[in-house]
Order: structure tokens, then C-alpha cells, then sequence
């Protein structure tokens, strides 16, 4: 189901989870369990800024930075 909903294969999955790149669990070591809501959670943590949010933050660094003398 994991590989499923993330939309990856089940090697790719399992790679992942023996560098412990994804957060899973084996409770008795054999079988791997994971949380719906961690799995979104790693599905955003690298978010891609959008080309507004890249200008907005370069104008507050321009207005922002002192003036060199």
C-alpha cells in the first residue's frame, strides 16, 4: 500500500527504508508498517518555491541588507 500511494516501486521502497531514508517500522523485524501521515509528511519536506515566493524573498533581501558605504 505504501508503494502505492507514494508511487514508488516496492525495491525503491524498500531501499529507502534500509538507509532509513523514510520513517517505517518492524515491530518483530520482519514485516515493515508506516504511518499515512509520516509518509506526507516526507512526501513535503523539500517543498519547490514558486517563482513569486522567490521574488518576494529576494525584494526583503534587497530592502533588507545595509547599505555599504
Amino acid at each position: 500500500e505504501a508503494s502505492r500511494f507514494l508511487n514508488l516501486s516496492k525495491s525503491y521502497l524498500y531501499k529507502l527504508t534500509s538507509g532509513n531514508l523514510i520513517p517505517h517500522y518492524k515491530p518483530q523485524g520482519k514485516m515493515l508498517y508506516f504511518e499515512k501521515a509520516e509518509l506526507e509528511a516526507w512526501l513535503r519536506q523539500n517543498p519547490v518555491k514558486t517563482q513569486a515566493q522567490i521574488e518576494q524573498e529576494a525584494q526583503k533581501y534587497i530592502l533588507n541588507r545595509p547599505l555599504k558605504k
